[in-house]
């Protein structure tokens, strides 16, 4: 991304952040940045492959569709994790793209289990979605990009008084910086932004908001990032239940970590 569009996104998104009218605001990526950064997360979450993007994890209530990896829950099921994948369904829909009639129908997940979900791995409905996240990577960075767009507000009304200018410095500190923009839509879609009372352990959030607040240093605005996105991310294993195994999934999330910084 040029350094010009780089400091038209963060503009953007200031106005957004100061209540400028929503016409005149919003992260402005290229159909070619979207697709770029689109198979950057596609290959963060699920290694790039086409089965990964439909997913449902071993201990996990729910599956993982898409190149972020939506959650998506099953009727009469919720958990702590903000529910991403019905946003998409309706982005997808308001963009043009022709959703399968079960799919528009469904008002919630239609696999009740993991059990379920894998029987049906390679039937129609599964196969058939695969196909339509495959072919919607753009789109679906877009839908990414609305969520970080939608994030710095909700961040600074959520934050102590005394850390606000901190998290709004660090924030456009990183989408300044080259990578910026790509680092902070992939984290904000990979662990949310930190505001919700729900996703925390032992009251210790994870999001975009912690790894703001907690940053450090004055070299690369992106390494800081990557750096406090470990801390917190290593916090979170720390504290987790024990039963959920969370350790298994460290390695990995400091891999995709290191993406931010090259």
């Amino acid at each position: 991304m040029s350094r010009f569009l780089r400091r038209a996104s963060v503009v953007l998104a200031l106005a957004c952040a100061t209540g400028a009218h929503a016409a005149d605001s919003g992260i402005r990526i290229s159909d070619a940045e979207a697709e770029s950064i689109g198979k950057k997360i596609w290959r963060n979450e699920c290694a790039g492959t086409k089965d990964g993007l439909t997913s449902w994890n071993k201990g996990e209530d729910f599956p993982s569709l898409g190149i972020g990896h939506f959650i998506w829950y099953p009727a009469g099921k919720r958990g702590p994790f903000k529910e991403s994948f019905p946003g998409l369904k309706d982005f997808l829909q308001s963009q043009g793209v022709r959703l399968p009639g079960w799919l528009v129908a469904a008002k919630a997940c239609p696999w009740p289990d993991r059990a379920s979900f894998m029987a049906d791995f390679n039937g129609a409905k599964l196969t058939g979605l695969r196909d339509l996240l495959a072919s919607t990577v753009g789109q679906q960075a877009r839908y990414a990009a609305l969520r970080l767009e939608a994030a710095l507000p909700k961040m600074l009304e959520a934050a102590p008084a005394a850390e606000r200018d901190k998290i709004r410095t660090e924030f456009y500190r990183v989408a300044n910086s080259p990578g910026g923009l790509y680092a902070l839509m992939d984290y904000v879609n990979f662990k949310g932004e930190g505001t919700s009372p729900t996703e925390r352990y032992q009251g210790e959030g994870w999001g975009l908001l912690q790894v703001l607040a907690g940053m450090s240093g004055s070299g690369s605005p992106t390494a800081a990032f990557s750096k406090s996105a470990d801390r917190v991310l290593t916090r979170r294993v720390a504290l987790s239940p024990p039963a959920r195994g969370e350790k298994r999934w460290l390695p990995g999330w400091r891999n995709r970590l290191a993406t931010y910084a090259p």
